[in-house]
């Protein structure tokens, strides 16, 4: 007769849990902030390669912009990130948004009055990620330093949710840009949203006391190495990150090009059909907290990524628009899942004054196979056809759960 009470003190933990969260005052302007954000930023992301196209009509221009864009996570995060420890994150968050304000307004400008230079936007492009990650990095101090631990996860669950979310609403965004005579008012519509961001996070309490720096940007570098060095379980995390994010970037780059060359999907077809990634991620987002309170984050880990690789398969058995939408909604579900324990047991074993750096570097090591995975999934397709990498995919991800299963990374709480 006990086994129900304790599920029934589980369920109540929970339940007082999101009362705690969503009466937390710093959370809530975090949260909105961060949804009128996340819609800017998609309205961004689809309104830009409409604009490029438009312009050059040129694969090789929309390609580049990608490229240019991955850019500062990869080279920049490790060093934003002794920044971010180093500054008051409030204000760094503010002044990250008010750049993006500024340069989607000059960008637009730039368009309206008919001067479209292709340099200007691959240093448009560059400028806006490198602000939009230093955001996230302080983001992610901020909602350490503003919540108690068992927290992290239901937050972090939330920011997924929203982001998801939108996501799914990527198709109508799609076609609220098109409504509009001109594309670059995407842009615009970005800046504003930024521009109510902005303010709105200014209601933000904070307390926080800029630090007397005794070191070198050198040696505090150094020092956020040696605490995800000694972080034992967060290095196999990162570790294991470098590798599903490879298979990951293999899968996503093939997944449109497959859509539209094997399956002969249209446009609004594949809008719609996409969103089943989002629907899936929706339902990781709202689940993942019960999960985590359930199981460790290691089996966690190592299911998800098994699961992944099984969802490769059947996206490379799948002849017909349906199995290819199944397999979408397990791809956002088994992502967003794994994703989320990751950023939250991230947050929850790091010091404070530590998770700029700790959030920096492993942003870094996250994507250092990516490039090279996206490149060869290219050839292999071109090579073969876009199934194979879907196969290859799976076959990396079940190797990478052998190694999970053996490894101390198993027995992560």
């Amino acid at each position: 007769m006990s086994l129900p009470k304790l599920n029934e003190n589980v369920s109540i933990q929970h339940k007082t849990q999101q009362q705690s969260l969503w009466t937390n005052k710093n959370f809530v302007i975090l949260f909105i902030t961060g949804s009128i954000i996340a819609f800017g930023s998609k309205v961004y992301e689809l309104a830009l390669p409409l604009i490029l196209y438009h312009l050059t009509e040129s694969s090789v221009t929309m390609s580049t912009m990608r490229a240019i864009e991955f850019l500062p996570n990869l080279l920049l995060a490790m060093f934003i990130g002794v920044i971010v420890d180093r500054v008051n994150k409030k204000r760094w968050s503010l002044w990250a948004i008010l750049l993006q304000v500024v340069v989607l307004f000059l960008l637009f400008m730039f368009i309206q009055t008919g001067f479209e230079n292709l340099i200007v936007f691959y240093i448009a492009g560059f400028m806006l990620m490198t602000c939009s990650y230093a955001y996230f990095n302080a983001r992610a101090s901020i909602v350490k330093q503003v919540l108690p631990t068992e927290l992290l996860t239901p937050a972090n669950a939330a920011f997924a949710f929203i982001t998801t979310f939108i996501g799914i609403m990527g198709p109508a965004i799609t076609g609220l840009i098109l409504f509009f005579s001109d594309l670059h008012i995407g842009l615009l519509i970005t800046a504003i949203a930024f521009t109510v961001a902005f303010f709105l996070l200014m209601l933000l309490d904070s307390n926080e006391v800029e630090k007397e720096r005794n070191t070198n940007f050198g040696e505090e570098l150094k020092e956020g190495w040696k605490e995800l060095r000694n972080n034992r379980p967060l290095w196999l995390i990162t570790i294991l990150v470098i590798f599903i994010n490879s298979t990951t970037g293999m899968v996503d780059t093939m997944i449109i090009f497959f859509a539209k060359d094997e399956l002969q999907l249209n446009s609004s077809q594949l809008g719609i059909i996409l969103s089943c990634a989002g629907l899936g991620g929706l339902v990781g987002s709202s689940v993942v907290t019960w999960i985590r309170s359930k199981i460790a984050v290691g089996v966690i880990l190592g299911v998800t990524t098994l699961l992944s690789g099984l969802t490769y398969f059947i996206l490379f058995i799948a002849n017909n628009v349906w199995i290819f939408g199944f397999s979408l909604f397990l791809y956002g579900l088994f992502g967003t899942i794994s994703s989320i324990c990751i950023w939250s047991y991230r947050q929850e074993t790091t010091p404070h004054q530590l998770i700029g750096r700790i959030s920096g570097i492993t942003g870094s090591m996250f994507k250092i196979g990516m490039p090279i995975a996206i490149i060869a999934s290219g050839w292999i397709a071109e090579w073969y056809n876009p199934s194979a990498v879907f196969l290859l995919a799976c076959i990396f991800n079940l190797l990478i759960f052998l190694w999970v299963r053996k490894s101390p990374l198993w027995k992560v709480v």
